[in-house]
This record gives C-alpha cells, sequence and structure tokens, in this order.
C-alpha cells in the first residue's frame, strides 16, 4: 500500500517534504500567520482568528506575539497561560506541546523536521519529524533553539542562545551550545 508522505511524516517515518499535499498544507499555515501577523493587536487579542483554528489546541489565556512563523500550525498545541513573545519560529513537522504557565521568548526557535544526512536525499527534500515536548511552567530564554525530539521538564529554564539537542531533566537550568545543566543560583 502507497502511503502519504502526510502519513509518514505523522507516523515519524523519512517522508518528501516537496510533496503537493503537504505544501497545500503549508500555505494554509502561511495564509493564518499572515492574518496573525498583521492584525492590528486589539483586533487579533491573544490569537488570530485563523491562526486560532488551525492550532491541535490552545488553552485558556495562551498569547502569541506576533511576528509568528509556524510550518503547519495543526501540530502545535499550547496549555493554559502559555506564552510566546515576538519572533518565535516553530517548524511543527511533529507536534509541539508547550505545557501550562510556559513562557518562550523573543526569537526562540523549535525544529521537528531533521534533514537527510546524503546530499541526494536533502536534495530531494527527505526529511524526519520528531517530536517536541515542553513540560509546565517552564521558561526558554531568548534566542534559544530546542531541537526535534527534545523533552524539557516542568519548571525547567533554558537560558538565553542555547541550543538544546537532549533532553532538559524537570527544575533544572541548561545554559550554553550544546546546552548543560548549571546551579540555579
Amino acid at each position: 500500500m502507497n502511503r502519504s508522505e502526510r502519513i509518514k511524516m505523522a507516523a515519524g517515518e523519512w517522508y518528501t517534504c516537496l510533496d503537493a499535499e503537504l505544501e497545500a498544507m503549508r500555505v494554509m499555515a502561511r495564509d493564518a500567520v499572515f492574518e496573525h501577523n498583521s492584525l492590528p493587536p486589539r483586533q487579533r487579542g491573544n490569537i488570530g482568528p485563523a491562526l486560532k483554528s488551525l492550532l491541535g489546541a490552545v488553552g485558556e489565556g495562551a498569547r502569541i506575539e506576533a511576528p509568528l512563523h509556524c510550518a503547519y500550525g495543526f501540530n502545535l498545541f499550547l496549555g493554559d497561560g502559555v506564552f510566546l513573545n515576538a519572533g518565535c519560529t516553530i517548524l511543527d513537522t511533529a507536534p509541539v506541546r508547550i505545557g501550562k504557565g510556559t513562557l518562550l521568548g523573543p526569537n526562540v526557535q523549535i525544529y521537528c523536521a531533521e534533514h537527510h544526512k546524503e546530499a541526494a536525499g536533502r536534495q530531494a527534500g527527505v526529511e524526519i519529524a520528531k517530536p517536541v515536548e515542553i513540560g509546565d511552567n517552564a521558561w526558554i530564554g531568548g534566542s534559544a533553539i530546542i531541537l526535534g525530539g527534545v523533552r524539557v521538564g516542568d519548571g525547567a529554564i533554558v537560558g538565553a542562545g542555547a541550543v538544546v539537542t537532549r533532553d532538559v531533566a524537570a527544575n533544572t537550568t541548561v545554559v550554553g551550545n550544546p546546552a548543560r545543566p548549571v546551579k540555579r543560583g
């Protein structure tokens, strides 16, 4: 049986992102993101209407400052009171779950897509999607980067500019590139 690229992406298998169905879904997301980023703040509210209807889940009081960029939107799940500051980029080829009360600083980047290791595979658009989970009441500092397959535990702090390549335990602070634990002061 021939499975669609979307099904392979959702299953966490290698898929081709240069696919008409996936491109159509990215166009929908770009339109919703454009509306969110373009509306005057009083009209937009916490999240622009088209983006809010596209997202996988939006908890009570969740807020996304403009501008935002996301790849698909439907793989983004926000808990109650989540705050995404201006300039966040979320390449949500896999589910990105952000727990209640979690704060993302400006320009935080979350990358679920991992490209093929071989040049020919990259040129063909072959990639794999790995989920990201950020627990409750975490704090992700400005310009931090979180790679696919990572879980950030409840109450964790990711320092500004950190590059998170591995799981972060609950109530741990990590900084640097690659991110490493430090004592909380």
